[in-house]
């Protein structure tokens, strides 16, 4: 692969080139519409915190996190977990675990791809500073509409955070990092940490609304106790 950075007024962008087939769909998934020519490019706001850290940190760690993306390699997603965990929780930060590490956490056979973190808004850009030597995207603003920030590293695996949720992400229906799942959170032991996730029902709601039978499935066995 071939990086390039490059500066606009207001606006920094990182281009990425010599992308292998294989390698291909993972990057247009966690870069979306990104494919400019022969290359793909994401764009942040100039300001955008521990941007040229991220910008290093990305030629050494895209291509590792793209082969896990596409299924070449495995996710180790228990060691990158257990890394913020440790990381978080010696700093304080306040955090949940959603998506399906959540359910994994607690015993599911689910094999998570990613973490899917949710970060309050405060401690955004200090959870970018504690992964710092993993950090692959800058700690931004405006990403998506439904929090304040987000970030992306890969300690590991690939860990993405939506820092400060704001109330547009239980819009027009609740999902499983709103407002409505932080407000009802519950506490899973695991290996030796205490991780807050939402509650199964919930979780089990935005499967079947997605489509997502089995998922909804493996949520039902976990309910039952079997």
């Amino acid at each position: 692969m071939r990086f390039e950075r490059r500066d606009a007024p207001g606006r920094t962008e990182f281009w990425v080139f010599d992308v292998s087939e294989a390698l291909q769909p993972a990057l247009e998934h966690i870069w979306a519409d990104s494919r400019r020519g022969d290359g793909w490019r994401k764009s942040f706001e100039s300001g955008a915190h521990q941007l040229d850290r991220a910008f290093v940190n990305l030629q050494r760690l895209l291509e590792p996190a793209l082969r896990q993306m596409a299924g070449i390699d495995p996710v180790p997603w228990p060691d990158a977990l257990a890394e913020v965990c440790r990381r978080f929780g010696a700093a304080g930060v306040d955090w949940w675990l959603t998506g399906s590490a959540a359910l994994a956490v607690r015993g599911a056979p689910v094999s998570p791809h990613d973490l899917d973190l949710i970060v309050a808004g405060d401690d955004s850009c200090r959870a970018g500073d504690l992964l710092l030597d993993c950090l692959i995207e800058p700690v931004a603003r405006g990403e998506w509409h439904l929090s304040e920030w987000w970030g992306r590293a890969f300690p590991g695996a690939r860990v993405e955070w939506a820092g400060g949720i704001t109330a547009a992400a239980d819009e027009p229906e609740v999902t499983d990092f709103g407002f409505t799942a932080a407000a009802t959170l519950e506490s899973v032991a695991w290996r030796g940490w205490d991780i807050r996730v939402p509650p199964l029902e919930l979780q089990r709601a935005v499967c079947l609304r997605r489509g997502l039978a089995e998922r909804a499935a493996v949520i039902d066995r976990l309910i039952s106790g079997s």
